[in-house]
C-alpha cells in the first residue's frame, strides 16, 4: 500500500495518507492577525485537506491545538465548538507551546479516518 503525500517540502508534508489513516498539520496564513482569525484560517485549512484525501471534519480522530498562548484556548475553543460537528468530537488536546514562527499564535496537527 502506497504512502500518499500532499504540499511536500524538502522538510515535511502538509499531509500524509496511508491505508485509511490521514495525517496533516496547518498553520494560519495571516500571520499579523489575531488568534480568532489564524484559527479560523487553520480550521478551513484543516478542512480543505481533509477533502483532498477523501474526508472530512466528521471523521477526525486525535487533534492537536498548540497555542503561543495558553491564555488564547478561551477564543480558540469557542471557535472549535461551533466547528465541530455536534456529536462528532475527536480526542483532543490543547498545549501552550513555543512556536517555530514568530507570528504563528496556534499550529493544530491532526489524526483522521478517510
Amino acid at each position: 500500500m502506497a504512502i500518499e503525500r500532499h504540499g511536500t517540502t524538502q522538510r515535511y508534508s502538509d499531509m500524509c495518507a496511508y491505508g485509511s489513516t490521514i495525517y496533516l498539520v496547518d498553520r494560519p496564513q495571516t500571520l499579523d492577525a489575531n488568534v480568532a482569525t489564524q484559527t479560523r484560517e487553520v480550521l478551513a485549512g484543516v478542512e480543505k485537506l481533509l477533502a483532498q484525501a477523501g474526508s472530512d471534519k466528521t471523521r477526525l480522530l486525535m487533534v492537536t491545538i498548540y497555542l503561543r498562548n495558553i491564555e488564547d484556548a478561551v477564543a480558540v475553543n469557542a471557535i472549535w465548538d461551533s466547528w465541530v460537528p455536534r456529536g462528532t468530537a475527536p480526542a483532543r488536546v490543547c498545549v501552550e507551546a513555543k512556536l517555530r514562527h514568530r507570528d504563528f499564535l496556534i499550529e493544530v496537527a491532526v489524526i483522521a479516518a478517510r
